[in-house]
C-alpha cells in the first residue's frame, strides 16, 4: 500500500509531497515524490512515526475516574487504548505504581496494580496499540517489592523506574510547599499534613530500603528491562542511580541535574505537557528550557497525551535540529531508550507505526497507523477507500 504525497517527517530533514510504500506492517521504500494510485493521498499533510510514551499516567484516571467511583479494569485498559490511538500514540508504556500510601487511595494498592498489570498483559492481542508496562518502585515502600519481584519474575514488566517521593529532595525538596499541598489535596490541618512529612523523612533510614532496591535493580537488569531514575535533583544523585545502573534520567528536576546525566550518556525524558506549558507543574525544570540547552532527549504523555503534538511544535521552534529533532524525541529516541530497535522512525525495515498531523492554530491528528493498518481515523483521508486498496 502507497502513502502518498505527505510531507514526510524523515530522521534527519522534512521532504515536501513523499511517499511510502507499506508491506506486511514494515517500511518497504520511501520516495521523494508523489504516486500514482496511491491507496490514501495525504494533500501534503504531515507524516510521521507513531509516538512511543514511556511514562502514561493516564490508567488509573480511566479505572477511577471520581473519588469512590470505580471502573472495571479492563473497561478503563480499552478506554485508554482509545483515547491513545487518536493521540498520535503507538507505544504505549503505562506507568503503574507500587505506592501504597499514596494519596490516589486503592489505585495504587498492590491489589489494583497488579491486576492493572495482568490485565494489560492478557489484552495485549485484541488492543489497537502496544501497550507495556512501565513499573514506578517506590523505593521506601519495601512491602511492595515481593510483588513487584514476583512479576518481574512473571515477565509482566517491560521497564522500571526507582522514585523516591521522600520530602525534602527530589520532586518535593520544598518541605513547606509540600505539607501545604497535603494539607490542601486531604482536607486536614497543616500541624497533621507536616506530622505525616515527619514521618515519610524518618521512614527513609530504614537500612533495608537500599538492600531491597539493590535487588529489584538487579532483577531488572538481569530481565534486560530499561531502568529510569525519577526525580534526579542533585549531580550526586544522577552519580547514584547511574552507578546502579540506570540509563534513563525521568523528569530531573534541576539544571544541574540534566547536565550530569547528559554528561553520564543518560537519556534525560520530561513531560510534553510541560514542553507545552514552558513550565513544570511542580515549579520544577522547565522541558523548554532543558531542550533549548540540549539536555533533553525524549519527551513522554506524563499525564496527557494530546500534548504530544503542539508540544513537538512548540519545541521544533526553539531547538536545533527543528521539527525532525524534536518529533525524535517522541519517536526514534524514546524508542532505543527503551531497547526498541524496529520502531520510532520513517525508515526502510521499520515497522509502519505512523501519524497524520494537520498543522495549523491547533494541530490536528488525522489518522493513526500501527503496522500499517488504521486504528485512528477521523475519516479526513478516506479510510474506506485505503482499506480496499
Amino acid at each position: 500500500m502507497w502513502l502518498g504525497n505527505f510531507t514526510l517527517v524523515l530522521p534527519d530533514e522534512v521532504v515536501k509531497q513523499g511517499s511510502v510504500r507499506i508491506e506486511d506492517g514494515v517500511i518497504a521504500e520511501i520516495r521523494d515524490e508523489p504516486v500514482a494510485n496511491a491507496a490514501i493521498d495525504g494533500g501534503e499533510r504531515l507524516l510521521m512515526p507513531g509516538f512511543v510514551d514511556l511514562h502514561g499516567d493516564m490508567i488509573e484516571r480511566e479505572i477511577a475516574p471520581r473519588p469512590n467511583a470505580t471502573m472495571p479494569i479492563d473497561f478503563g485498559i480499552h478506554e485508554l487504548d482509545k483515547k491513545l490511538a487518536a493521540a498520535g500514540v503507538t507505544t504505549a508504556y503505562a506507568a503503574v505504581s507500587f505506592a501504597t500510601e499514596s494519596v490516589y487511595g486503592h489505585v495504587r494498592s498492590l491489589e489494583t496494580t497488579s491486576a492493572v498489570i495482568e490485565g494489560m498483559n492478557r489484552l495485549r492481542d485484541n488492543l489497537l496499540i502496544d501497550h507495556r508496562v512501565h513499573a514506578r518502585y517506590e523505593i521506601t515502600n519495601i512491602g511492595a517489592a515481593p510483588t513487584l519481584e514476583r512479576l518481574l519474575r512473571a515477565g509482566e514488566i517491560d521497564m522500571v523506574s526507582l522514585t523516591d517521593h521522600t520530602p525534602g529532595q527530589g520532586q518535593y525538596n520544598n518541605i513547606a510547599a509540600y505539607i501545604a499541598s497535603i494539607s490542601e489535596r486531604r482536607a486536614i490541618t497543616e500541624e497533621m499534613a507536616a506530622e505525616i512529612v515527619r514521618q515519610r523523612i524518618a521512614k527513609r533510614d530504614n537500612p533495608d530500603i537500599d538492600v531491597k532496591l539493590k535487588e529489584i535493580v538487579a532483577l531488572s537488569l538481569q530481565q534486560k528491562l530499561s531502568l529510569a531514575s525519577h526525580d534526579d535533583d542533585t549531580v550526586e544523585k544522577v552519580a547514584e542511580m547511574y552507578d546502579l545502573g540506570v540509563t534513563i534520567s525521568e523528569f530531573p528536576v534541576t539544571m544541574p541535574a540534566a547536565e550530569e546525566a547528559r554528561r553520564r550518556g543518560l537519556w534525560t525524558l520530561m513531560g510534553a505537557p510541560n514542553a507545552l506549558r514552558g513550565m513544570s507543574m511542580s515549579g520544577n525544570l522547565s522541558a523548554f528550557d532543558a531542550a533549548k540547552a540540549g539536555l533533553l532527549t525524549v519527551i513522554a504523555a506524563d499525564y496527557h497525551p494530546a500534548a504530544f503534538v503542539p508540544g513537538i511544535f512548540k519545541l521544533a521552534d526553539g531547538i536545533d535540529g527543528g521539527l525532525p529533532a524534536a518529533v525524535a524525541m517522541a519517536t526514534g529516541n524514546a524508542a532505543r531508550s527503551a531497547g526498541l530497535t524496529d520502531r520510532g522512525e520513517i525508515a526502510i525495515g521499520q515497522r509502519a507505526d505512523l501519524v497524520v498531523v494537520e498543522p495549523g492554530n491547533v494541530h490536528r491528528i488525522r489518522a493513526t497507523f500501527r503496522a500499517g493498518r488504521f486504528v485512528y481515523s477521523d475519516g479526513t483521508l478516506h479510510p474506506l477507500r485505503a482499506l480496499a486498496a
